[in-house]
């Protein structure tokens, strides 16, 4: 599983071992909204089938020491997010923000050699839906109204910065899509947009949650039991 090959990089120290026990790997600089969440969700799609990649993640806010010395070392100006791939211990492709992409990601990862399998660096925490499901469950009870429940959705999503799967990440933007675009185009607007579709998308949502929920769940349970 691709958590299981996710590593923290919480100082520059923590960069340099990385480097050098997985000179073939990547680095993710990961930043504080939702641009984080979209483009981990792109890179694991190409990561997931490659077992024999490490992923080095930096929390660029906390761990800014860390960052900074793939800068200096790489030659690369920071952004967050951010790709860095490696091979044999040298930055030799990257991408950043909206660029980071499946597509785009492809040429890049086509230039690592396959190697051996990488060896698990422990089970990482699932990420929260929580957030999501409850303000969705008080939209289609009733407890909140349309307006109210839009403004919270699309600010808790644009702040969101969690490295979520793809999954994750297809579902919760599939109510409101670009929830950049949207937020602007609701200002423009003035809130009086009416959307006769919103609670089936929302409805919709609300069901693939859960199940992936349930499924996370479900794999938790098979790893403490291992």
């Amino acid at each position: 599983m691709l958590r299981d090959r996710v590593v923290s990089l919480t100082t520059p120290e923590a960069v340099e071992s990385f480097l050098g026990t997985h000179p073939t790997s990547v680095i993710f600089k990961a930043g504080t909204c939702h641009k984080t969440m979209q483009g981990f969700g792109h890179l694991q799609e190409l990561v997931s089938s490659r077992e024999d990649l490490m992923v080095g993640v930096i929390r660029v806010i906390e761990w800014r020491g860390a960052s900074d010395l793939v800068a200096e070392t790489t030659g690369i100006v920071h952004h967050s997010p951010q790709v860095i791939l490696f091979r044999d211990g040298q930055a030799i492709f990257d991408l950043d923000n909206w660029d980071i992409t499946v597509d785009a990601l492809e040429p890049g990862f086509a230039l690592l050699p396959q190697g051996e399998r990488a060896e698990a660096a422990g089970a990482a925490a699932s990420s929260d839906l929580t957030p999501y499901l409850q303000v969705l469950e008080q939209y289609l009870a009733g407890v909140i109204d349309e307006q109210r429940f839009e403004y919270v959705y699309t600010t808790t999503f644009r702040d969101d910065a969690t490295l979520r799967s793809k999954d994750e990440v297809e579902v919760l933007g599939s109510i409101f899509g670009d929830v950049d675009r949207h937020m602007t185009m609701h200002m423009m607007m003035a809130g009086r947009t009416v959307d006769p579709t919103l609670r089936e998308r929302a409805e919709r949502a609300h069901a693939a949650l859960l199940a992936l929920a349930a499924e996370q769940a479900g794999a938790e349970r098979e790893a403490e039991r291992a």
